[in-house]
């Protein structure tokens, strides 16, 4: 993605800095910026678009842990002074956007997901990828889509460079394990704010039964699947997805002028 990337205070990010409401998109534990070009190219002109990058493999190890990010964002967004903002998540971005929405509700406007977690993933299978055997993350990192060729090489190779990092791989495993810890099947009914799921249909991580499970527990929520798509439907259905979430958007936002 061709924009500059901030650092501040400790922070590093992608801000829009167009007028209108903010839109926070936060990545999964494999990703990067470039899986929201399609939504920050998208959306620049209508809303603050910001992409912070989650210190997943920067956090000291005693602070590893889904609350840690969810701290991160926190602070964020306090650094930032943004009243209200619109969370999107994906994966395990998903999960934080949950977590923090629990904490601070007030500070919420709408909640997207797509492929989250907090409820059930399978993201490696049972065991972590091999180390140093280039073709098998290739493999894995392209099932992740519906269509194996949106896996370009540079995330292969961003992939790969990760699993056989050893102190990033031990906080992979650490942040996947307290994301399994923080199961929120329990306390998604709490969630107040209108929420949107966009689906792939072919989702092996977050199979479609999860997508179900938290339209139930999510009281004000819409579900959409799309077909072909595996669990980065923003990635692989940009055009889709990005009109999914307008209309969303634009729903959240006439409600709160009638009301």
């Amino acid at each position: 993605m061709d924009v500059s990337i901030k650092e501040e205070t400790g922070f590093k990010y992608i801000e829009s800095g167009s007028g209108g409401e903010t839109l926070l998109l936060l990545h999964g534990l494999f990703g990067a910026l470039s899986n929201f070009e399609g939504i920050f190219r998208r959306f620049s002109d209508r809303y603050n678009v910001v992409i912070p990058i989650l210190p997943i493999y920067e956090m000291p190890i005693f602070e590893v842990s889904v609350m840690g990010l969810v701290n991160f964002v926190t602070r964020f967004v306090e650094y930032k002074n943004y009243e209200k903002v619109h969370l999107v998540g994906n994966s395990l971005g998903g999960h934080i956007a949950l977590l923090y929405a629990l904490a601070h509700p007030e500070r919420i406007a709408s909640i997207t997901l797509t492929g989250s977690s907090g409820l059930f993933e399978s993201a490696f299978g049972t065991a972590f990828p091999k180390r140093g055997d280039y073709e098998y993350i290739k493999r894995k990192t392209g099932d992740t889509f519906y269509d194996p060729s949106v896996a370009t090489k540079e995330l292969v190779d961003e992939v790969f460079g990760i699993v056989n990092d050893r102190n990033k791989a031990i906080r992979v495993v650490a942040t996947a394990k307290s994301a399994v810890r923080h199961n929120l099947a329990d306390k998604l009914h709490k969630i107040k704010a209108p929420a949107l799921l966009i689906w792939g249909k072919q989702d092996t991580v977050t199979p479609p039964f999860v997508a179900d499970k938290f339209h139930e527990l999510i009281a004000d929520s819409r579900l959409h699947f799309l077909d072909e798509c595996g669990h980065a439907p923003m990635m692989e259905k940009p055009d889709a997805f990005n009109n999914i979430l307008s209309a969303f958007l634009e729903e959240v936002s006439r409600k709160k002028v009638e009301a």
